[in-house]
């Protein structure tokens, strides 16, 4: 079946790249007549690369993808430097008003740069460098750092347990969520990235809880949630279920419930026991297949909005938006269901991992802060 593909984008989208060529035009006429035809062939260019993207994505039925596929990237890739060429012959040839002419022809190459990669994005589902969004286990394998945890997580691990395990509610407060936004855009872009300097721990330890709810699948597994909530309080079994799961899965639950451990034991000064980080991350570790999500865990997901790094490719709801340029408070589109009822065996679950860490990942490598 064809990509659904809602008429606001495609209105918006197809205005965007039709009226590009008009705005180049009008600057250029400022400065002379050479820049207009430069403009003219660019913008022409660009309408052009678009009609390829409508193109290919009406013929989703399904053509050989990767033939489809090696057009929305080429087109994506040779778009960026008609741009570039264009702006190069249009300072090449007029000195007079090339300032205007550049201003405008960047703002116009931005924003099709922006536009561009977003509908790659579409296709690919995520950007090859996305940690956020990310199935845990592609994460780890591209990161290739010997470790079997998300770097993400290292990073952020790190400077809590050398400065941020006394901040009270560490966990339990949400963050700032423009600085969550550049986080997570932060280490998008380079998943290895060192935290800014000052950071506030409170928002580390928001980030890390985002990242547990951006992650498509629990660490968990969602195999082993009956599982695991009927063996909630006892430590063999709970020991021998989480030996089924994916190494990647089982060495990052033990360095998380470890860096939890590491939080409790400091609770007289940030008010976070054992029992507080489990009711904070039990919706984050585990939850049901099909389960459309917690209060906490979607009003997580909708912080990390703008800008927009993880993309559904099966959603109609969302896709315009990426060319909005306003940024809306997206969180305050979720009603928070204060019935719904909290999940008290995961809980125990979670709660059960923290108290009786090391008697449970009595396998794995005892984790090491430096």
């Amino acid at each position: 079946m064809p990509l659904a593909e809602p008429p606001q984008w495609r209105r918006k989208a197809t205005d965007f790249f039709s009226t590009s060529s008009v705005k180049l035009k009008q600057a250029g006429q400022s400065a002379g007549d050479n820049i207009a035809d430069v403009a003219g062939k660019v913008g022409s260019v660009v309408k052009s690369r678009w009609a390829v993207f409508q193109e290919a994505r009406q013929q989703q039925q399904h053509p050989p993808h990767e033939t489809v596929q090696e057009r929305i990237i080429t087109a994506a890739a040779s778009t960026g430097l008609l741009f570039r060429k264009g702006i190069s012959e249009t300072k090449e040839k007029v000195a007079v008003g090339k300032v205007k002419v550049e201003e405008a022809a960047k703002k116009t190459a931005d924003k099709s740069k922006s536009i561009l990669n977003n509908i790659e994005r579409w296709q690919k589902g995520v950007a090859s460098t996305d940690v956020f969004g990310v199935p845990i286990e592609a994460t780890v394998q591209r990161e290739q750092s010997g470790k079997a945890v998300p770097l993400v997580l290292v990073r952020c691990a790190d400077y809590l347990v050398i400065s941020g395990l006394n901040n009270e509610y560490l966990f339990k407060s949400e963050g700032d969520k423009k600085v969550l936004q550049q986080l997570v855009s932060l280490y998008n872009e380079d998943s290895g990235a060192s935290l800014p300097e000052g950071v506030n721990p409170i928002d580390v330890g928001a980030l890390v809880k985002c990242y547990l709810a951006s992650i498509p699948e629990p660490l968990t597994t969602f195999s082993l949630y009956d599982e695991l909530r009927a063996a909630r309080v006892s430590i063999p079994d709970l020991r021998n279920i989480l030996k089924k799961l994916p190494n990647v899965n089982y060495m990052t639950l033990e360095f998380v419930t470890a860096l939890l451990l590491r939080v409790s034991r400091k609770s007289s000064l940030n008010k976070m026991d054992s029992r507080c980080l489990a009711v904070e991350f039990a919706p984050l570790i585990m939850w049901r297949q099909g389960d459309a999500g917690t209060d906490l865990r979607n009003h997580l997901k909708f912080t990390l909005k703008p800008p927009p790094k993880i993309v559904d490719t099966t959603s109609n709801t969302a896709t315009w938006d990426l060319l909005d340029e306003d940024d809306e408070d997206a969180s305050s589109q979720i009603p928070l269901d204060d019935a719904s009822p909290p999940d008290y065996s995961s809980i125990e679950v979670i709660q059960c991992l923290i108290e009786h860490h090391n008697a449970i990942f009595t396998d794995a490598n005892e984790t090491v802060w430096r």
